[in-house]
C-alpha cells in the first residue's frame, strides 16, 4: 500500500465500564480517482457479479450477508457502500481489507461470539452501537455481515425491525427463514 495513496484512520471505540474492545473502527479514504468506473470498465464476459452468500437488501441502504470473499467484490462494488458492519471477533482478511481500502469503504468491527447454544445473549450494548452505525445514514449503503448472515446478523436486523415498528412474529419469521425484504413487512 503506497503511502500516499491512502490516509488512514484506526480509532477504538471502548465502553466506558470495561477494558474490552467493543468496537473497532477502520477509516479508510481513496484518492480522488474513482475506482468504482475503474475495476468496472472491464467487459461483461470478465465481470462475473456473485452475491456474498445470504445476501440480502435489509432497507434502502442497508444490506446483510455471509462473509464475502473475492468472487463477491464485483458484485461489491455495484452497491457503492460507504460501510461495512462485520460482527466477528476474527480479524478481517487481508484481500478484504485492500478491497475497502481501494474502495474507500469504512469497516466497523464488532467482535461478538458465534454461540451454538439457545438463549446466549448477545451483549446489549455492542448491538445498541451496532444498531447506531446502522440507522446512521451517513453510513449508507451499509453491508452489515458475520460468517453466515444469519444469527449475529439476524439479531441485528431484528433489533432494526423493532425499531421499525415489526410486529414480533414477523421479526421472528424474517430471522428464522434468513430472508430479507420491506416487502414483507407486516404492522
Amino acid at each position: 500500500m503506497k503511502e500516499d495513496s491512502y490516509n488512514t484512520k484506526l480509532s477504538l471505540n471502548q465502553q466506558p465500564a470495561r477494558s474490552h474492545q467493543m468496537c473497532r473502527t477502520i477509516e479508510e479514504y481513496a484518492p480522488a480517482v474513482d475506482h468504482h468506473v475503474d475495476m468496472l470498465s472491464s467487459t461483461s464476459d470478465d465481470l462475473n457479479l456473485i452475491p456474498p452468500l445470504n445476501f440480502a437488501m435489509v432497507d434502502n441502504g442497508i444490506f446483510r450477508s455471509g462473509f464475502p470473499d473475492s468472487a463477491n467484490f464485483s458484485f461489491l462494488q455495484t452497491l457503492k457502500l460507504t460501510s461495512i458492519i462485520y460482527l466477528c471477533p476474527e480479524p478481517y482478511p487481508e484481500a478484504n481489507t485492500e478491497f475497502l481500502k481501494f474502495n474507500g469503504i469504512k469497516l466497523f468491527q464488532f467482535g461478538i461470539e458465534s454461540y451454538k447454544e439457545p438463549f446466549v445473549n448477545i451483549p446489549e450494548d455492542t448491538i445498541r452501537e451496532a444498531l447506531k452505525l446502522v440507522l446512521d445514514v451517513r453510513n449508507h449503503p451499509v453491508l452489515i455481515h458475520c460468517n453466515r448472515g444469519k444469527h449475529r446478523t439476524g439479531c441485528l436486523v431484528g433489533c432494526l425491525r423493532k425499531l421499525q415498528r415489526w410486529c414480533l412474529s414477523s421479526v421472528f419469521d424474517e430471522y428464522q427463514s434468513g430472508e430479507c425484504s420491506v416487502l414483507h413487512r407486516i404492522n
